[in-house]
């Protein structure tokens, strides 16, 4: 798939064949189904895989324990996932004023949770809360005690413009994999490996 391709040409880890622990941020509604879409196209290799969930949000509990299923079926055994959950940054409606008091406490929570989970890769595609767990990502790594690989795949939605969470992560970011031509042709540093989702 287009994704493992483009992990592999920019994750010298994924040259070898061991384990690439994977830490996934499921955001609600469509962004959960762009997550296990771009999961489904991962080789099984990206094991263990962690789930961050935001705590009110149980539709993305019911698609993520489904896909499991599924892959567990399909691939003959059963590789180890966990499901975790931290509040959301910013809720729907929420003024932006009041959403940096409780993206600060959202990193907070999310601190003891990346360091314990200690993934090689964090994968983001969109929703809000996947900015505390990228800046504790960045954090941890800029202090040398993570080695981890970050990268954002933007929503097939994203047409001509990046969303919040792409414009405040593109600067620090390992890689942000765009899904229109245009974007890379205005974000120079963008990848484009075609519509991956």
């Amino acid at each position: 798939m287009a994704l493992s391709r483009g992990f592999s040409k920019t994750n010298g880890r994924n040259k070898r064949c061991t384990p690439v622990s994977t830490l996934a941020v499921v955001g609600s509604g469509g962004h959960t189904m762009e997550m296990i879409r771009l999961l489904s196209g991962l080789t099984e290799k990206y094991y263990p895989r962690h789930y961050v969930v935001a705590s009110s949000d149980k539709f993305s509990d019911t698609k993520i324990e489904e896909f499991e299923q599924r892959r567990s079926l399909c691939a003959g055994g059963d590789k180890a996932y966990k499901v975790y959950h931290i509040p959301r940054s910013r809720e729907v409606g929420q003024s932006y004023l009041s959403s940096i008091f409780t993206t600060i406490y959202s990193c907070f929570c999310c601190f003891p949770l990346v360091r314990r989970i200690h993934p090689d890769l964090i994968l983001c595609n969109g929703p809000g809360i996947c900015v505390p767990i990228a800046f504790v990502g960045l954090i941890l790594k800029y202090l040398f005690l993570m080695d981890v690989t970050i990268v954002y795949v933007e929503s097939v939605c994203r047409v001509k413009t990046l969303s919040l969470s792409a414009q405040l992560l593109y600067p620090f970011i390992d890689h942000l994999l765009v899904q229109w031509p245009q974007l890379k042709e205005r974000y120079s540093g963008a990848d484009f490996l075609g519509q991956l989702i």
